[in-house]
């Protein structure tokens, strides 16, 4: 598939309105493979080889193990962003929040690779490192102080 056909089925689809995505997520999933299903054999044609190998990836259990896994960790993540991103107050909570969401992230990475707390993981320590240094460029004075205001 070359630039001008992604670009083109790009354009077909852009004027559309974005769909909601619902707990089942099972309507939006539809659409979207319908959307695929007509420039699928297109596709197909265009290189066997790739096509073959993106099939067998999509049929494969341990590519859908990863991606339970990838989710799993990333959900805590995903789920404090959720929180800090609305307009209720929650500034004060960002602390509690953040050490919360990290313990979640570590359980879960542990819980996957089969370790103790006290064992080291070398994948929960290059997230630990994104995860601390994001903490120390966003972290402000002032979320230590809406921290230390609420009353508990």
């Amino acid at each position: 598939m070359n630039h001008s056909m992604r670009l083109a089925m790009f354009n077909e689809f852009c004027p559309l309105k974005l769909l909601q995505v619902v707990d089942t997520r099972f309507a939006s999933m539809v659409v979207t493979l319908k959307r695929l299903n007509d420039q699928w054999a297109s596709y197909r044609e265009d290189d066997v080889g790739k096509a073959q190998k993106v099939k067998d990836m999509i049929l494969s259990d341990l590519w859908w193990d990863n991606i339970d896994y990838i989710l799993e960790f990333t959900a805590p993540i995903y789920e404090m962003l959720r929180i800090a991103d609305t307009d209720k107050p929650c500034l004060h909570l960002v602390y509690e929040m953040w050490d919360s969401m990290i313990e979640k992230v570590k359980a879960v990475i542990y819980r996957h690779e089969g370790l103790e707390d006290d064992q080291y993981s070398s994948f929960w320590g290059v997230v630990n490192d994104i995860l601390i240094d994001q903490w120390t460029k966003n972290s402000t004075p002032l979320h230590c102080l809406a921290h230390s205001l609420n009353p508990k």
